[in-house]
């Protein structure tokens, strides 16, 4: 039996069970992943998963149940017990199985690579990571590099007629050099993702980068607390754009937990900036042809001209604020959905970094980010960071240990955007600006 046809077997099981209505879903996959530290194979791993998830309906109550064997023989089982939680579980009015269309054709996304690499071309990339990294001068150690590979395939069924399925692939290579000795040492990383491993960015680039910034950040200084310009390097300014997708989930929206639940339609951002959600890119990391609830996807400007356009809604959350379903539901084999966005990006301002950089007097510009001390209630924001401080318009001396901290409502407010953005983490923003921050340090 294909997936499909398994998924079918298992909702006339639930249906037999006891169950209004239900809705399964399947998920299996094959990785392969290996390490290397200092010319040595550390680390060789293949594995191999299946799993399913039932979620049944009887009346406004309901229940999960997954399971890591696929077999039919089971599945009458399965769904007994999925049927028997719903009963006495809380009745939850918003929570249903919506209405599909058919699902598109997945192909023109080109999600699935269909080279397989094997352990050999995997440690090759590894090796070319790790070896460019320590050919660069003042480079002393290695955390190790890495190489991965894997293929997941994913199909939905429900009750009321959806049936759909998609194959991803991915490839990864990450490297992480240490620069100096004893306590003045300094580590750094760089890391490639692609869907097709022909995207993946060159290995040995990827580890003379990551050395010479090592290298670079080595005898850092704590500066004097201050309020200045701070400029996130497009690494890190993607963090950024994560906490906004928070702020616009549907469900914190729902339940008032956000700090901007009552900003629909408002100015959150500058003139001009835009913030993309856009499930359909071609060999996008996290490309879908429709969503975890079988519901067509679409790419959509979240933020336009500045102004905030929409939530990110699954259909419990729009059920609760009276509105649609934007395709962004999201779900595993063991829990419900939830809203999540795909591929989001800020689009590209128009100066380029060193511009956007060019009349600081005295700033900080941001290459690392420790801790998630962020408030999803208030928009209150602090950060550990280390990085360099701008000094004329230009990176100077390297510093460590310091804080950044703000509301992210007035960093939204006052952020730009330079020209440098890269479609290479699934959350991709270019190198941006954020006036009048605090840096604390000594």
């Amino acid at each position: 039996m294909n997936r499909l046809d398994l998924l079918d077997a298992l909702l006339d099981a639930a249906k037999r069970a006891g169950a209004d209505e239900a809705d399964a879903l399947m998920g299996s996959g094959t990785s392969l992943s290996v390490g290397r530290r200092l010319g040595k194979v550390e680390e060789i791993e293949r594995a191999e998963s299946d799993t399913v998830g039932l979620r049944v309906f009887v009346g406004s109550r309901s229940a999960i149940v997954s399971s890591g064997a696929i077999d039919p023989a089971g599945f009458s089982r399965l769904a007994e017990q999925a049927v028997a939680m719903a009963r006495v579980v809380p009745e939850d009015r918003f929570s249903t199985i919506p209405d599909a269309p058919p699902p598109p054709d997945s192909a023109p996304l080109d999600m699935d690579d269909p080279a397989e690499p094997g352990v050999e071309a995997l440690l090759a990339r590894a090796a070319a990571a790790e070896e460019a990294a320590l050919a660069v001068k003042g480079i002393t150690n290695s955390e190790g590099a890495g190489a991965s590979w894997s293929r997941s395939h994913i199909a939905l069924a429900t009750s009321r007629g959806f049936a759909g399925a998609y194959s991803r692939s991915s490839h990864g290579v990450s490297v992480s050099p240490i620069a100096g000795e004893g306590v003045g040492m300094q580590r750094d990383y760089e890391y490639s993702a692609a869907v097709h491993g022909a995207d993946l960015a060159d290995p040995a680039g990827l580890g003379r980068a990551a050395a010479e910034r090592a290298v670079s950040r080595l005898d850092p200084r704590r500066p004097a607390t201050t309020k200045l310009p701070v400029v996130y390097h497009p690494r890190v300014a993607g963090s950024l754009l994560g906490h906004f997708a928070g702020a616009i989930n549907g469900a914190a929206i729902a339940r008032g937990t956000s700090f901007l639940k009552d900003a629909m339609g408002q100015a959150i951002f500058a003139p001009g900036i835009s913030i993309i959600d856009d499930p359909l890119r071609r060999r996008g990391l996290r490309s879908r042809s429709f969503d975890g609830e079988g519901q067509t996807v679409s790419r959509r400007a979240l933020i336009e001209d500045g102004r905030l356009t929409t939530w990110l809604l699954d259909s419990r959350s729009a059920a609760q604020l009276g509105l649609a379903t934007t395709g962004h539901a999201a779900r595993g084999t063991s829990g419900p959905p939830s809203p999540a966005p795909s591929n989001l990006y800020m689009q590209p301002g128009a100066l380029s970094p060193e511009a956007l950089i060019a009349d600081i007097g005295l700033g900080l510009y941001v290459i690392e980010l420790i801790g998630m001390g962020v408030n999803g209630i208030t928009g209150d924001y602090s950060r550990g960071a280390a990085g360099f401080m701008i000094r004329d318009g230009q990176l100077a001396e390297p510093v460590a240990e310091v804080t950044v901290a703000g509301n992210l409502r007035e960093m939204f407010l006052h952020l730009t955007p330079a020209n440098d953005l890269e479609f290479r983490r699934g959350t991709d923003a270019p190198t941006l600006r954020i006036e009048g921050m605090t840096m604390a340090g000594a």
